[in-house]
């Protein structure tokens, strides 16, 4: 049996560590029920379970969320449409997120790939002040894809609503 403060009491017999138990108002908990004998503490249980949610609580906030926004473009995209296009992904990365940008081919452009990495080349090259490839352009299926993140130099806490 463990005390409290954490001294060790000993091994007692289960009705007289209930009896401390109850004396010092505690509740009288098993730790490690395969130890031979099991290990029991006495503790507020409550006020265990209590700290524990809130230790919890503090190390999910401290966890920091990857945000993976996504724009899709099309090879044959007209310059002021990319223009849009490139100006969202740099928003993106400079809130801190990471963007997977895709190209879907469709019909004829199938046969034409490089196009499409010819694009995500252009646009890795006019964002490279705020971002590096991450995944290089692969091609799936009908689309090509590829992620840029951020540096970590300009990485930000997003913005909460106000």
């Amino acid at each position: 049996m463990v005390g409290p403060n954490g001294e060790q009491v000993g091994i007692v017999r289960i009705e007289d560590a209930l009896r401390l138990a109850q004396e010092a108002d505690l509740d009288l908990v098993e730790v490690a029920p395969q130890a031979r004998p099991p290990v029991c503490k006495l503790m507020d249980y409550g006020k265990f379970k209590y700290e524990s949610a809130q230790k919890a609580r503090e190390s999910r906030r401290n966890q920091q969320q990857t945000v993976i926004k996504e724009q899709k473009l099309r090879p044959k995209i007209d310059p002021h449409d990319y223009e849009t296009k490139k100006g969202h992904v740099s928003r993106f990365l400079n809130q801190g997120h990471k963007v997977k940008v895709t190209i879907m081919f469709r019909g004829r452009e199938q046969s034409r790939p490089e196009l499409g990495f010819r694009l995500l080349q252009r646009l890795a090259d006019d964002v490279s002040d705020l971002g590096f490839i991450e995944a290089n352009p692969k091609q799936d299926g009908r689309n090509m894809i590829m992620v840029l993140a951020p540096h970590k130099s300009n990485k930000t806490k997003p913005k909460a609503n106000a």
